[in-house]
């Protein structure tokens, strides 16, 4: 008599696939409000976001209109390498970093401050006219905003008409190519730092006053219950927001820039969205500022997933 081989079960996933389907199926019954509520926000990233990624293909051609995307000759490399190469490159880059940077340094930390300034108020009605004050600017047009920096700022302006009892020349300031980076940052500081800072304010409101009690009654002083308790309380939120903006490094607002400077101070206002903004819409060299925006992205990228990186294994706080 033949033997015959015992048949081996075939072991399959579809038991934890299964369980899987069901255990969404009965999440989604019970929040499906919950998701429908995310489909405009899907939808906007998907068509504002993801779907113009595919336009980014014009830096690696000599894109026309007439042609289209996909009709246009490819040149691969050629508007990075004239980019890298051109005399605008090292100065747009330079303002770019410099502004950045400054405005890392004393715009970052400026709603922080504010924040624990805030937090140490106990007086509720001068507490909440200090928010309103510093909210307000928030809420401003930008146009209205840096119209309202030029008049402050040119030859009659109150601000020049103070400094000229301090022996200053009188000149509009924003016509001086040295003092463009400071206005900026000061600007950027009068008109956010009340915005910004409520995310502040609401870790505070987080952290276990129980803590707070029982350091007065261990003797600490305020300040070492801000050092102690309140800074490391708000630490992982300063965290997050600091490798936010790590990852918009370079993407200083054309917008701001574009209605504040002029000619006369180019080589130190000039920046990479600016300088995107006057090549492909003014000069219609659409290729070549696509290649210098992609160029900006992939940087803006690199500096978001190392200050990550960086993060995580300093104080193990990280967006991922």
């Amino acid at each position: 008599m033949e033997k015959t081989l015992p048949v081996q079960a075939v072991k399959t996933d579809t038991k934890p696939r299964s369980a899987w389907r069901r255990r969404f199926i009965r999440d989604f019954a019970l929040n499906k409000y919950l998701y429908a509520m995310m489909i405009p926000v899907m939808a906007y990233y998907v068509i504002f976001h993801y779907a113009p990624m595919y336009g980014a293909m014009i830096a690696f051609k000599d894109y026309s209109p007439m042609k289209g995307i996909m009709g246009s000759e490819w040149v691969g490399l050629t508007h990075f390498r004239d980019f890298f190469g051109s005399y605008y490159f090292w100065r747009i880059l330079k303002n770019t970093l410099l502004i950045s940077l400054f405005t890392l340094l004393f715009e970052f930390p400026a709603p922080i401050v504010l924040a624990l300034l805030i937090n140490e108020v106990r007086r509720r009605v001068f507490k909440r006219f200090v928010q309103t004050v510093t909210y307000m600017p928030y809420f401003i047009s930008l146009v209205v905003i840096c119209g309202m920096i030029k008049d402050f700022t040119n030859s009659g302006g109150v601000i020049n008409t103070i400094l000229t009892t301090f022996g200053y020349d009188g000149e509009a300031l924003l016509q001086k190519p040295d003092l463009f980076r400071p206005l900026y940052v000061l600007s950027e500081i009068w008109q956010r730092v009340g915005w910004e800072s409520i995310i502040y304010i609401a870790a505070l409101m987080s952290i276990d006053q129980e803590q707070y009690e029982a350091a007065r009654i261990d003797g600490a002083s305020r300040w070492k219950q801000i050092v102690h308790i309140t800074l490391p309380g708000i630490l992982p939120i300063i965290t997050i927001m600091f490798i936010l903006r790590m990852g918009n490094m370079l993407n200083v607002g054309f917008e701001k820039i574009i209605l504040l400077y002029n000619p006369a101070i180019y080589d130190t206002a000039d920046v990479i969205s600016s300088f995107v903004y006057r090549k492909g819409l003014l000069e219609f060299g659409w290729s070549y500022s696509s290649a210098v925006g992609l160029f900006n992205s992939v940087f803006n990228l690199l500096l978001l997933v190392s200050a990550n990186y960086i993060s995580r294994k300093i104080n193990e706080n990280s967006l991922w």
